[in-house]
C-alpha cells in the first residue's frame, strides 16, 4: 500500500494556477502514471520555470526523479522532504490547522521513507497526525494513509488499534472492490497477533477465498494453524506454497526462502525439536545473507540508504534470526553459542527485556555446568567421599566438600564487557528490570519490518511482562547469591514472592533463594520461616502460550518460548519431591542452631516421602555430620559406605511411580539454576 500511494504525490497542484499550469500539471502527472518519468519531469521543468516559488513542484520532482532511478535513490528524497518539510515550518508537532492538510502529501511521503527506515514511532506519529485531517482528503490517498497506518500499528503490536482503523478502511472500500484482499490479510495478521483464533478462522477462509493458494495466503494459514498446536499441518501448508512464483525480494522487500526456513525452526522448537530447528534456522541466516550480499550500485558510503530499491531496505532480518538461533542454542545446552547470537542482536535490540534476561540465562548456564556433570556421582558415593588416605588405624576418609558458595567468576577484567560471567549477567538483569514497564504502555518500537517477533522495546501484554518480571527477579535473586552479594539476593527474592501472578514453581524457588540468603545473613530464625514445607503447594511452570519470544517474517508464523510441556529433567516433578528438598534444607537450618533432634527428624522425614536412591548427597553429609555430633562416628561411617541414611529410617514408603527427583542445588524453572543446600 506504501508504494502505491507514492504515485499520487503529483496531485498535490495548487487550485489557484493558470491555464497552462494546469494544462503542464496534467500532463506531468499522466506522463508519470504512464511510467514516462522523462516526460514527467520535462513538464514539471516547465512548471518550475512559471512557478519557481511552489514547493510542491519540487517535491513532485524529486518524487519523479526517484521512481526514474526505480526507487533506488532513497537518500536524495529523504534530503529533499527534510529540507522542503524545514522551508515550510511544518514539524509533525506542529500540524494542527487547514494549511497542514495542503501539505499532507509531503507527511505522506515523509511517514512513507520512515516506515522503510525502521523509525516506526515517527512514522505512527506522522501518520496519526494526517489521520486527524482525512476528511477533505480524495479517498485513494485516504486509503493510502490508512493502510500505512495499519501496516505500523501491526508491526508495533497494536492489534487493536489496526482493527479499528480497518473498520474505517472497510466503509471506505464498501463500494468497490480494490484492496478488499490486502484487508482482510491485515486483519487475519492483527487477529493472530491478538491469538483470537476464532476470528481469526473466518477470516483465513476469506483469504483463501479470494487470494486462492498463494504463498502469503499460505503462511498465515500456516502462522494460524501453529497457534492451533496443529504443527505438522503448518509444515504441510509451508511446504505447498510455490515459493518460485513470488515476485522476489527486490519488488518486494521480503525475501520468501528466508520466512520459508525461519518458520519451519519456530514450528521445529515448538515441537521440542531443537537441533532440527537450529538447522533449519541457519539455513533462514544462510538465505538472508545471500540476498544482502547482492551488490548495491551505490558507491557513496554517505547514501548507504541508496543503490538499491527502497523495499529492500526492509529485507536484511540477520538479527531477528540470530534471536531465535540464541533461543534454540539456550534449549539444547549450548549456552556459550547462544550467548555469541545473543550478544549480537541486543546490539539492535537493545530496548527489549526478554532479550536481556535471555542474555543473562546464557551466562547462568554457561557457568553452573551441564546436568549431566551435576547430577553424574548421583548414586554413587562420588558424590561423597573424595579420597581415602592412609591404612589400618590411621585409614581415613576424606569428605567431598559440596560448596560452590562465594565463588569468584571474574579475574579482574570489567563486569561490563559481553562475556558469559555471572558479573555480566546481573548487569543484564538490572537492564531487563529497568526496560520493563511498571504498568501496561502503548507498545512503542523500533523492530524489523514485517514480523511477529518481539524484538522492539516494552511491547508485550500486561499479563506478558508480569511473568517475565517474575523471571527476572527469579534469576536476579540466584546470580545475587552466586555472587556472594546476600542482602541484594533477598531483596529480590522478597521482591517474587510479592508478585501477584506468581507461578508454584517461582514461588517455591523465591523461598529457597530467600532462606539461603538470610541463613548467609546469620537470621536463621527467618530462614525457618521460609523453608516451612507447607508453603510448598504447586510446582508448575505456569507458562501460558500467550508468552512468545521467537519471531518470523510477514507476520506469518511465531514460535512460543515454551509450550510448557514439561519441566527441566532437574526440577521437582511433584510438589512431594519439592517439600522433600525443603526438609533436607529445613535440616540444615537447625543444624545451624544446633538443633539436631529437630534436624534428624526433617531429614528423615524428607528421606521416608521418596526412594532411598533419590536422597541427594547433600541428605547423605547431612546425616554423616548429625551423627558424628551424637558421638556415633561407626554409624557415621556405615551412612558413607551404605550411600543410604541409617539406621533409624528402616522402611521407606513404597511408592507405585517415581518422582523424577535430583539434588538440590540444579532445581531451576527454564534455563534457571537454583538453590544449594546449605550445610556445615
Amino acid at each position: 500500500a506504501d508504494q502505491g500511494a507514492e504515485k499520487h504525490e503529483t496531485t498535490g497542484q495548487s487550485s489557484r494556477i493558470t491555464d497552462q499550469e494546469k494544462e503542464l500539471s496534467t500532463s506531468a502527472f499522466q506522463a508519470f502514471t504512464a511510467g514516462n518519468y522523462d516526460a514527467c519531469l520535462q513538464h514539471l521543468a516547465c512548471l518550475q520555470d512559471i512557478n519557481k516559488d511552489d514547493y510542491k513542484i519540487i517535491l513532485n520532482n524529486a518524487v519523479a526523479e526517484f521512481f526514474k532511478s526505480n526507487q533506488t535513490t532513497t537518500d536524495n528524497l529523504r534530503q529533499t522532504l527534510n529540507q522542503l518539510k524545514n522551508q515550510v515550518h511544518s514539524a509533525a508537532e506542529e500540524m494542527d490547522g487547514l494549511d497542514d492538510v495542503e501539505n499532507s502529501t509531503l507527511y505522506y511521503n515523509q511517514a512513507v521513507i520512515l516506515y522503510h527506515l525502521r523509525q516506526y514511532t515517527e512514522a505512527i506519529a506522522v501518520g496519526e497526525k494526517l489521520y486527524q485531517f482525512i476528511e477533505p482528503f480524495e479517498e485513494k490517498f485516504a486509503q493510502a494513509v490508512c493502510f500505512l497506518l495499519v501496516d505500523l500499528y501491526i508491526l508495533t503490536y497494536q492489534a487493536e488499534k489496526a482493527l479499528h482503523l480497518l473498520a474505517v478502511l472497510e466503509k471506505m472500500i464498501s463500494q468497490g472492490n480494490n484492496n478488499k484482499n490486502g484487508k482482510n490479510e491485515y486483519k487475519v495478521r492483527a487477529y493472530i497477533q491478538m491469538k483470537s483464533l476464532k476470528a481469526c478462522k473466518r477470516e483465513i477462509k476469506s483469504v483463501m477465498n479470494t487470494a486462492g493458494n498463494s504463498a502469503p495466503s499460505l503462511f498465515l494459514k500456516s502462522n494460524f494453524e501453529y497457534l492451533r498446536g496443529n504443527y505438522r499441518k503448518a509444515v504441510k501448508l509451508l511446504n505447498s506454497s510455490n515459493i518460485a512464483e513470488h515476485p522476489g525480494f527486490m519488488k518486494t522487500g521480503e525475501c520468501l526462502r528466508c520466512m520459508f526456513w525461519n518458520n519451519l525452526g519456530c514450528i521445529h522448537f515448538a515441537m521440542s525439536k531443537h537441533n532440527l530447528g537450529i538447522f533449519y534456522f541457519k539455513k533462514a541466516l544462510q538465505e538472508n545473507d545471500n540476498v544482502c550480499a547482492q551488490p548495491s550500485t551505490g558507491t557513496d558510503p554517505s547514501k548507504k540508504f541508496s543503490g538499491r530499491p527502497m523495499c529492500t531496505l526492509l529485507t536484511n532480518k540477520r538479527y531477528e534470526l540470530l534471536y531465535n538461533c540464541g533461543i534454540q542454542l539456550l534449549h539444547i545446552g549450548r549456552p556459550l553459542a547462544a550467548f555469541e547470537c545473543l550478544i549480537e542482536a541486543v546490539q539492535v535490540y537493545h530496548a527489549n527485556p526478554r532479550l536481556w534476561l535471555r542474555l543473562a540465562e546464557c551466562c547462568i548456564a554457561a557457568n553452573k555446568g551441564t546436568s549431566e556433570q551435576e547430577t553424574k556421582g548421583l548414586p554413587s558415593k562420588k558424590g561423597i567421599v573424595q579420597s581415602i588416605v592412609g591404612q589400618g588405624y590411621h585409614r581415613k576418609i576424606v569428605l567431598a566438600s559440596q560448596s560452590i558458595q562465594n565463588t569468584v567468576y571474574n579475574d579482574g577484567q570489567s563486569s561490563a564487557i559481553p562475556v558469559a560471567s555471572m558479573e555480566f549477567a546481573a548487569i543484564c538483569l538490572r537492564n531487563a528490570l529497568l526496560l520493563l514497564p511498571e504498568e501496561q504502555q502503548d507498545p512503542k518500537q523500533e523492530n524489523g519490518s514485517k514480523n511477529s517477533n518481539q524484538l522492539g522495546g516494552n511491547s508485550e501484554s500486561s499479563e506478558g511482562s508480569e511473568t517475565c518480571r517474575c523471571s527476572i527477579l527469579a534469576c536476579s535473586a540466584y546470580v545475587a547469591l552466586a555472587l556472594g552479594d546476600n542482602l541484594m539476593a533477598l531483596n529480590h527474592a522478597d521482591k517474587l514472592l510479592q508478585q501477584p501472578k506468581l507461578s508454584g514453581s517461582l514461588k517455591f524457588l523465591g523461598h529457597l533463594y530467600a532462606a539461603e540468603a538470610l541463613i548467609s545473613l546469620d537470621r536463621i530464625s527467618d530462614a525457618i520461616t521460609h523453608l516451612n514445607p507447607e508453603n510448598v503447594t504447586d510446582v508448575s511452570l505456569g507458562i501460558s502460550s500467550n508468552e512468545q519470544d521467537q519471531g518470523s517474517d510477514k507476520g506469518e508464523n511465531e514460535a512460543m518460548e515454551s509450550s510448557g510441556k514439561r519441566a527441566p529433567q532437574c526440577y521437582p516433578s511433584s510438589v512431594n519431591s519439592a517439600r522433600t528438598v525443603m526438609l533436607f534444607n529445613l535440616g540444615s537450618a537447625y543444624c545451624l542452631r544446633s538443633e539436631y533432634d529437630k534436624a534428624r527428624k526433617c531429614l528423615h522425614q524428607a528421606a521416608s516421602m521418596i526412594h532411598p536412591k533419590e536422597v541427594p548427597p547433600e541428605a547423605i553429609l547431612l546425616a554423616v555430620y548429625l551423627e558424628l555430633q551424637n558421638g556415633n562416628a561407626q554409624l557415621a561411617l556405615q551412612i558413607i559406605r551404605r550411600n543410604q541414611l541409617l539406621p533409624a529410617v528402616k522402611t521407606f514408603s513404597e511408592m507405585r511411580r517415581k518422582p523424577v527427583f535430583q539434588p538440590v542445588h540444579p532445581s531451576q524453572p527454564l534455563q534457571m539454576p537454583a538453590f544449594t543446600v546449605q550445610r556445615k
